[in-house]
């Protein structure tokens, strides 16, 4: 399955998060992280909860530090990172620099001073897109059988 994905993810306090080339000080709150897997959704996302692995993306160093709450994956054969990050940047305080080097945003790490979860929701459903909020990897698995039983008919 193909896609996107907004991971939602606490940071009980201030922490500095070192990747390989640079640094950000990121303050406690709860962080947005916009992403795309368009190759296999399922398997990004399931990395991402896991908490051993080696570090290749800026998000994989915040999350040694952080905590994946949960995820929203949004199957589609569309690449929706962008457009989804600019949505997103228009509610959360962009982290400039923080994983989007690949597409024409300063960030796709957004922080929220509350839970962001209705402000994704209502995005998510204003661009009627289809999407599923997990919170285990377990979870994943479900969703992409359905969705791959659904769209075979």
């Amino acid at each position: 399955m193909k896609g996107s994905y907004l991971l939602i993810i606490w940071l009980d306090e201030e922490k500095r998060i070192m990747t390989k080339g640079r640094e950000f000080d990121l303050n406690r709150g709860f962080y947005v992280y916009v992403g795309s897997a368009m190759n296999s959704l399922e398997k990004r996302v399931e990395r991402h909860f896991r908490r051993e692995k080696k570090l290749h993306w800026h998000i994989d160093f915040l999350l040694e530090k952080g905590r994946l709450l949960r995820a929203y994956l949004i199957p589609s054969g569309e690449r929706l990172e962008e457009v989804l990050s600019r949505e997103v940047s228009k509610y959360g305080e962009p982290v400039e620099g923080f994983g989007a080097s690949d597409i024409g945003v300063p960030s796709n790490l957004y922080r929220f001073e509350g839970g962001p979860d209705d402000v994704l929701i209502s995005i998510l459903e204003e661009r009627k897109l289809d999407w599923k909020r997990i919170k285990s990897p377990d979870e994943i698995k479900d969703m992409g059988e359905r969705y791959e039983t659904e769209n075979s008919r």
